[in-house]
């Protein structure tokens, strides 16, 4: 099939995100579909420039500029985004291409006129794929109210549900949210796992041997460390037990909240935390083979339901997790039910160091769980089942 996938990660970026696509779009390539990735980009010149990357064609289109902005100017650039999107792909060699199906990714919520485009002119089935329910998880987080900006934003999450023919959703938690949003409209909800394809270890730039932390059971968080993370009750922790001189915190990314954890850590000089920029994703495994238990954390506030993508990279690296995450969430059951680490919904400091003691004991040499990890990783987040599966949906 020809396939026509829209997004606005893409590598060079290292989010898990472009990370995912990065995958998706080679697997598309390896099972013998025509797939054309499309990318907004504020970094060319010109109307728009195509590259191959393993068998993929990756046409990148100018587009304002919407990472790393005032929230503001980023509302305004995303939803100018995909009408300059589709002004400049009318000037590539895609212009009139005939697709035989459309598929986008969210986040954005604003690439939905550009796939609805393509759809039209194509007689094609679209799919989106919905990573995060927005703007339902910044009101759960306090960072919006229900007023005009609330409002806005849902307009524009309705319209992006009225372009598809299918959304693949995150967890079955997520389907009744949708069942009430999209009531009547026609539009086929399914569970589409996250994906993650094998990874090699090519090393890794962190040397933890010839840190501080060298020696210790090493609990590492890799990825964005923002308001949806709510992370400082790490830091806690850390205070709070850092007279344990065999357990050590390892923290490598970016995001909103790094500075003050950061400034947490240095005013209590707490010398069994570190902290690292973010490094390329092939450098992931690398970094994942010196350590013992990896963190996921989202803010308790959340009410919807995700499966970080990081989870998977710990699953595939045979790391048991320590997750802080919302009740209910679907993570839960999927951790408890596997033995692959411990989930923390209560988060005082107490629960949260005996959770650390007992995986720190308990999972400091690889072995059984190890092969649990990475059985989960090969059976419910693989790339060629997700791509098998979006294929059925679109013919």
């Amino acid at each position: 099939m020809k396939i026509a996938l829209i997004a606005d990660v893409f590598p060079p970026l290292r989010s898990s995100g472009a990370v995912q696509l990065r995958d998706l779009s080679i697997e598309f390539a390896r099972q013998g579909h025509d797939i054309v990735a499309m990318i907004p980009s504020s970094d060319i010149s010109t109307p728009w420039l195509l590259e191959e990357m393993r068998g993929v064609k990756v046409l990148r289109l100018r587009a304002p500029k919407t990472k790393d902005i005032s929230y503001v100017r980023r509302t305004i650039n995303e939803f100018l985004m995909p009408f300059s999107m589709l002004r400049n792909l009318k000037k590539s060699p895609y212009a009139n291409t005939k697709w035989d199906g459309v598929v986008w990714y969210a986040p954005t919520i604003f690439l939905g006129p550009i796939a609805k485009a393509l759809k039209v002119a194509s007689n094609c089935k679209s799919y989106l794929i919905i990573r995060d329910i927005f703007p339902e998880w910044a009101v759960d987080m306090g960072l919006i109210g229900r007023g005009l900006p609330y409002r806005f934003f849902k307009m524009i999450e309705r319209y992006q549900y009225s372009v598809a023919d299918v959304i693949g959703v995150q967890t079955p938690a997520n389907l009744p949210y949708f069942a009430k949003e999209l009531k009547g409209s026609g539009v086929t909800t399914v569970v589409l796992q996250n994906w993650l394809s094998p990874a090699e270890n090519i090393g890794c730039s962190i040397n933890v041997s010839q840190t501080e932390l060298a020696g210790r059971t090493i609990f590492v968080y890799a990825g964005n460390m923002g308001v949806a993370q709510g992370m400082m009750v790490l830091l806690e922790l850390a205070k709070h037990i850092q007279g344990r001189k065999d357990i050590g915190f390892l923290f490598v990314g970016r995001g909103s909240d790094v500075a003050q954890l950061q400034t947490y850590a240095r005013q209590h000089i707490l010398d069994n935390v570190l902290f690292f920029d973010e490094i390329d994703p092939t450098e992931i495994p690398g970094l994942f083979a010196q350590c013992n238990v990896g963190i996921v954390a989202l803010d308790p506030r959340h009410k919807t339901h995700n499966i970080p993508g990081k989870f998977l990279t710990y699953m595939q690296a045979g790391l048991p997790v320590m997750a802080l995450i919302n009740p209910g969430n679907d993570l839960e059951s999927l951790i408890n039910s596997n033995n692959v680490g411990r989930v923390c919904i209560d988060r005082s400091i107490e629960n949260l160091e005996r959770n650390l003691f007992e995986l720190a004991q308990e999972f400091q040499s690889k072995g059984l769980v190890e092969d649990r990890c990475k059985a989960i990783s090969e059976s419910l987040f693989s790339s060629e089942v997700i791509v098998k599966q979006i294929i059925q949906n679109l013919i």
